[in-house]
């Protein structure tokens, strides 16, 4: 039965990317306003569909912060009819020529920008990841196949309904969002594997769920796993600067992939330290460190190996006093989980060889972390962070759902 189930989601997935190929901008944001309608005026059946959700969770006993995620309400569901809009007012990537040269046979030689085809996109709890991953994927021609958590189902359904209904009333084929409707948990092992309908899985949850697709998949992965952020303090840093990035980079937000794990100091740099960590401290963060970061304050920690490599997603903060700029990127090049660091240096030459030198998907420069997004960077939505190096890497936004063809344009050339 699943897979019977997956051919046929696959069929409709391959055949509906194909006709979505043959859609201009204007259909394509048409459904994406028409689906914001129905989000307003279909209202109430989410919000039921949701509360069955939400007693389910009761009844599971589901932890605070999940419930958290699940749950909607009128502001919720607003906000999901508004990032639809959003991304009907986003410029649409396919189709853009670019790079296109003269040859001397008097061919012209470019790039055009297409869509992936059939993404695949597996996640949990959170029931606004069924229209922002849809609508991203619309919007750049892709179709997609949702498998969201179990513990959604009900709001996942009334979501993808309305999608279905404005793709349909927009004059595109409804199949080219389609959720699976299944708690069966062989759904993603069959989706992962269907090498020859997807040809890309994109899954967002915590990290037992994204190591097992890395390890099962047969369909190229967009991902990241940890999000294992440094902040470094060059010996020239402008202090109130640093304090300031340090302070954000933590404790903006706790649980959020770009937040600093782990904040490297030059041993010059020392005295911006205690003000760090008494600031730290009052906002009730846990300081762990080396002996160094301890001397400065008693109420720190020791910090042990196991720490420099923790997302903790949580007020808690690891510090380590480095000797210089090179200690602090071996260090980052032994922990880090290749998402984010910045350098906070007045330092030119510095701050390039940080930029040149750290190996990771963003790299700032006098900047917090907490920029590590999709909508900061300007792509106005994203559906996810890539730590991978193939095919893109960072927040990965509309352009990040397309890819490159070569394109060549004649005049009656032929080759002698």
């Amino acid at each position: 039965m699943t897979s019977a189930m997956m051919n046929l989601l696959g069929k409709q997935a391959k055949e509906s990317a194909a006709s979505l190929r043959m859609a201009d901008t204007n259909k394509k944001n048409k459904a994406l306003t028409l689906a914001a309608a129905h989000f307003r005026s279909d209202m109430a059946d989410i919000l039921a569909a949701n509360a069955k959700d939400m007693q389910a969770a009761d009844e599971n006993n589901l932890e605070a912060a999940l419930k958290d995620r699940l749950a909607l309400d009128e502001g919720r569901v607003e906000a999901m009819a508004e990032g639809l809009e959003q991304i009907a007012a986003l410029p649409d990537p396919v189709g853009a020529i670019s790079d296109l040269v003269y040859r001397p046979s008097g061919i012209q030689v470019g790039h055009m920008r297409v869509p992936l085809g059939v993404i695949g996109i597996i996640y949990e709890s959170r029931p606004n990841v069924t229209a922002d991953a849809a609508a991203l994927c619309l919007k750049s021609g892709n179709a997609c196949i949702l498998r969201g958590g179990s513990e959604a189902i009900h709001s996942n359904r009334a979501i993808a309904k309305c999608l279905r209904a404005a793709i349909s009333e927009a004059g595109l084929d409804e199949n080219v969002v389609q959720l699976i409707d299944t708690t069966d948990r062989a759904m993603v092992g069959a989706l992962i594997t269907a090498s020859d309908y997807v040809d890309v899985i994109i899954p967002r949850g915590g990290p037992s769920l994204i190591k097992r697709i890395a390890a099962e998949a047969k369909v190229p992965v967009i991902k990241h796993l940890d999000g294992i952020c440094h902040v470094y303090i060059d010996a020239v840093a402008d202090r109130e600067m640093a304090v300031n990035i340090a302070l954000n980079a933590k404790t903006h937000r706790y649980g959020v992939c770009n937040a600093m794990e782990t904040l490297l100091v030059h041993q010059d740099a020392v005295d911006c330290l205690p003000e760090i960590i008494k600031q730290l401290l009052d906002k009730g963060v846990e300081v762990r460190g080396c002996a160094k970061t301890q001397a400065v304050n008693e109420q720190v920690i020791t910090a042990t190996d196991e720490d420099w490599a923790t997302e903790y997603l949580a007020p808690v903060l690891s510090i380590r006093v480095v000797d210089d700029v090179q200690q602090a990127i071996t260090h980052i090049e032994t922990y880090s989980s290749a998402h984010t660091e910045t350098i906070v240096t007045s330092d030119y030459a510095t701050g390039q060889m940080f930029l040149r030198c750290v190996d990771s998907a963003s790299v700032m420069w006098n900047a917090s972390t907490r920029f590590a997004d999709g909508f900061e960077y300007g792509l106005g939505a994203e559906i996810g962070i890539s730590t991978d190096r193939l095919h893109v890497r960072g927040p990965v936004g509309l352009e990040g759902l397309t890819t490159q063809k070569w394109i060549v344009l004649g005049h009656g050339e032929i080759r002698s």
